[in-house]
């Protein structure tokens, strides 16, 4: 299989210039953000937008196909997604548009009739200096160099580790640790560690239950003093230690028996996970005597039931999306702070005291809101220009001042910085 594109379909780019002055980089380099928390440092922003939006700053169409969040890196925009028969992993220049390099990393693979994942890939790219880190949805595993896309090393979690792949394909974004990249293979080989110069195993992680792979993506974190990776699998959340893979705990409440999506969120020694179809959420605190660690749950919340939009903690809060209604929830007792149905069901990324969240349905609707625990405060909204028939899945991005919206091959760039 070739690792490039021998052609490369036309990208349409839309170019609308404006003036900004240059500010300290703040990119998005992987899923949910620098610090994979869906919360952004970035501040001087537009603090309420115009009647109908942002200024557009350029639009790009022609990527391909597919639900993944791109991410912003060193003058980069990276993504993935179906074109034609191949799954290609893209770069385009961040100020413009202009595509870089494309790469095939796999070929599209035909879903069994009943099981959904035409439309293509789910990951977002992971940067890592000069190298970038996606899974493909059949867990074609990738490593390729930022500068030209070239293939520097490649796995399949299904042939190399033993793993299956979920009923809508393989989602998850990798982890990038020190030098080692987390992948989630799912069953014997639950989790793995690979180094991320040469992909060679560090070491495989077998848990008690031996689950399937799902939809969402790890996380590290100090709990209890150790360091550990969490992940959301088939029958619940599940940690492993960073060192060498030991099981640590697991907490189960939070899954379904149908998909689990989310982020885990964590906060000192407490971690919240949640999902939907008619289960919600819960908080364990996570503590450690002598060698064995504990998950005692501290609560559970049915209103929260978060699909795959996402949860973000700000000041001792949790906004996320639960059954069509945007919730504020406290983390610590789980107590209601206020809800409200205009969002709907959507995204959610934080930034500069605001709430972005992106209606998944009908016209694209994107929210500003106030990250504000006292009551819901819309400070400007809009509807996508050029939406799809398909499901905007996609998250939304802040990076450097601008605001992106992937919705299937179309890219959109907002200017939301203050001027």
């Amino acid at each position: 299989m070739s690792s490039r594109l021998a052609f490369l379909p036309v990208i349409a780019v839309i170019a609308i210039l404006a003036t900004t002055t240059t500010t300290p980089a703040a990119d998005s380099p992987q899923w949910q953000g620098p610090d994979r928390t869906g919360v952004s440092k970035e501040t001087g922003l537009l603090k309420e937008w115009p009647k109908d939006g942002p200024t557009l700053a350029w639009k790009v169409t022609g990527l391909g196909g597919g639900y993944c969040t791109p991410s912003i890196a060193n003058g980069k925009i990276f993504g993935m997604g179906y074109r034609g028969g191949d799954e290609v992993l893209w770069a385009l220049e961040e100020k413009t548009g202009k595509e870089l390099w494309a790469t095939k990393i796999a070929a599209v693979i035909l879903p069994k009739k009943g099981v959904g994942y035409p439309e293509g890939s789910r990951s977002t790219p992971t940067v890592d200096g000069d190298q970038l880190y996606a899974t493909g949805v059949d867990g074609d595993l990738a490593c390729l160099k930022v500068a030209d896309g070239k293939i520097v090393w490649q796995k399949s979690l299904k042939k190399d580790f033993g793993g299956e792949r979920p009923s809508w394909g393989f989602c998850e974004s990798p982890l990038i640790d020190g030098d080692k990249v987390i992948c989630t293979p799912g069953k014997k080989n639950t989790l793995a560690a690979l180094n991320k110069h040469t992909g060679e195993t560090i070491w495989m992680a077998s848990v008690p239950g031996a689950d399937q792979a799902q939809y969402a993506s790890p996380i590290a974190a100090e709990i209890a003093g150790q360091r550990q990776y969490i992940q959301f699998v088939k029958k619940g959340i599940v940690s492993v230690g960073a060192s060498d893979g030991s099981f640590l705990w697991r907490y189960d409440a939070p899954a379904n028996g149908t998909a689990n999506c989310s982020t885990a969120v964590v906060s000192n020694d407490n971690v919240f996970a949640a999902s939907s179809y008619g289960n919600g959420g819960g908080l364990v605190n996570v503590t450690k005597a002598g060698d064995k660690f504990e998950a005692k749950e501290v609560y559970f919340d049915k209103k929260m039931q978060n699909h795959h939009g996402g949860m973000v903690l700000v000041d001792g809060y949790l906004y996320g999306e639960g059954g069509g209604i945007l919730r504020c929830i406290e983390f610590k007792t789980g107590k209601v702070a206020w809800e409200e149905r205009t969002p709907g069901k959507g995204s959610i990324t934080y930034a500069d005291g605001h709430l972005y969240f992106r209606n998944e349905g009908g016209k694209g609707t994107i929210y500003l809101i106030e990250a504000n625990p006292k009551e819901y405060v819309e400070k400007g909204r809009f509807d996508q220009p050029e939406r799809t028939k398909k499901n905007a899945w996609s998250h939304p991005v802040i990076a450097n001042g601008k605001l992106y919206i992937l919705d299937q091959d179309t890219l959109l760039c907002y200017d939301i910085k203050q001027k």
